[in-house]
């Protein structure tokens, strides 16, 4: 089948494709699972995952290569990591072989779907796990759903690589300190809307939240992870536990210390500090780096490198990083899973 699309201006939207995978947790165990066309999830209206937000997601990629095969990119990471949701939410892990299996059959099952290298697009893979069944009262369901679907994918902010401009948020926490802001749950996300929408209806692209105890150190940005770049040759991004582990930064850290030979820092970033970063940027599955302009915090207005160009250190760390993803540059071993 010959998929007609404007590969190159996609944009980060749904699409509904084809097929996409779907496995039953009941009575302690999961089925198979297997490639279902229903694109609609058929729950108890009493489903824990609706009523009490039990419930956790991952997002990755999968990339045509130059010689037309489709690869992963760390989708063990993805899988590790959605079972410690689970393990927060008390829902049954999904095991990572089951996990990097279902993403594979998705990947093949839309296989026209999987944009054409070269045009920066990507095939973005949503796996979702939820609480369902007949529980009204506040505890665990004792059934489970868990899915992988697909939609091809161009850049999440407006630009691509371009500098954006970000607000520094501390009206609003993006999770608490001993709360669930380590794990990828759906609640971290909707508590994100409200100050979201104030960030861009101010000329933002998104907000940049501050460490909820102190509110003097940056965490994140509001759907990625934050880094700068000192003048020392230093990558630092902060350190917190309420902090969603990114995959994409811990592949970056390894990056800058590997590759460029770059001190990989993880730790505080304070906002009485932002001088010493000479660049800064915003990373993600989604978001893979987008380079910050500058942040607004308050009546203050701080730029880093440009807010019209790339710095030189942020570039090369997205050349490396997405070159690897779309095969053209050597992989780190175990980072690079072959659909076949």
């Amino acid at each position: 089948m010959t998929v007609e699309l404007d590969w190159e201006n996609l944009g980060f939207a749904y699409r509904k494709l084809p097929f996409r995978y779907i496995s039953y947790y009941k009575d302690g165990q999961w089925d198979e699972g297997d490639l279902t066309e229903d694109s609609k999830l058929h729950i108890s209206e009493s489903s824990p995952a609706l009523h009490y937000g039990q419930q956790g997601f991952e997002g990755l990629k999968a990339y045509r290569t130059k010689d037309g095969s489709v690869q992963l990119f760390r989708p063990d990471m993805n899988a590790e990591r959605l079972q410690r949701t689970a393990d927060r939410l008390l829902m049954p892990q999904v095991p990572t072989d089951k996990f990097i299996e279902a993403c594979k059959q998705v990947v093949k099952a839309n296989d026209d779907f999987v944009p054409p290298y070269g045009t920066g697009a990507t095939l973005y893979l949503r796996p979702l796990l939820i609480g369902v069944g007949d529980i009204i009262g506040v505890h665990p369901a004792e059934e489970y759903i868990f899915t992988v679907f697909a939609m091809p994918v161009g850049n999440y902010f407006k630009g691509g690589l371009a500098p954006t401009n970000f607000l520094i948020q501390d009206k609003y926490d993006r999770a608490a300190p001993q709360g669930t802001g380590a794990a990828k749950v759906g609640g971290n996300y909707a508590s994100s809307l409200l100050p979201g929408n104030y960030a861009k209806d101010k000329g933002f692209s998104d907000v940049i939240y501050l460490d909820p105890a102190t509110h003097t150190k940056i965490e994140e940005v509001g759907s990625a992870n934050f880094f700068g770049i000192t003048a020392d040759n230093e990558f630092i991004t902060p350190y917190s536990p309420s902090i969603l582990p990114s995959i994409t930064k811990y592949s970056l850290l390894y990056l800058a210390e590997n590759r460029f030979n770059m001190k990989a820092i993880e730790g505080e970033v304070r906002l009485d500090e932002l001088d010493k970063f000479v660049e800064a940027g915003a990373c993600g599955t989604a978001a893979v780096i987008s380079p910050i302009g500058g942040v607004q915090h308050g009546d203050d207005f701080h730029v880093f490198y440009s807010e019209t160009e790339v710095g030189p250190v942020t570039r090369k760390l997205y050349n490396e990083l997405t070159g690897i993803q779309f095969g053209d540059i050597e992989a780190p071993e175990g980072w690079i899973v072959k659909v076949d």
